[in-house]
């Protein structure tokens, strides 16, 4: 099937979309490791040898009003080493991004920031 200039232009566009989290509270429910594919080899980002991290946190809206909001968590791709995140710590994502992904009839978005940092209690 061949995709149009303007479709491909649309995909593109839904790719690294800003996001502010201010809003939410972020607590790491799983340790930051180093990225694998599904063979087991590490993930380099794009045109080096530096290793990509993945953690996990749960975004919850913070109280407004007396109302808590449901949290979800979110599986994030880091560009630089986690250092000193420990599963229980709230942090803040550095220059969170989202993007759109579909594939093989399946879809969903990506997470990726440039790191993670504590959140002084």
């Amino acid at each position: 099937m061949r995709v149009s200039r303007s479709i491909k232009k649309e995909i593109s566009a839904m790719r690294n979309i800003p996001v502010n989290l201010s809003g939410f509270k972020l607590r790491v429910v799983e340790e930051p490791s180093i990225k694998v594919d599904q063979n087991g080899a590490v993930v380099t980002a794009y045109g080096t040898d530096e290793p990509l991290y993945t953690v996990a946190v749960f975004a919850k809206p913070v109280a407004t009003d007396c109302y808590r909001g449901k949290g979800e968590e979110l599986r994030v791709t880091l560009t630089s080493s986690p250092e000193g995140i420990e599963e229980g710590d709230l942090v803040e994502l550095i220059a969170p991004t989202v993007s759109f992904w579909e594939r093989d009839g399946r879809s969903g978005l990506t997470w990726r920031a440039q790191g993670v940092k504590p959140v002084a209690r």
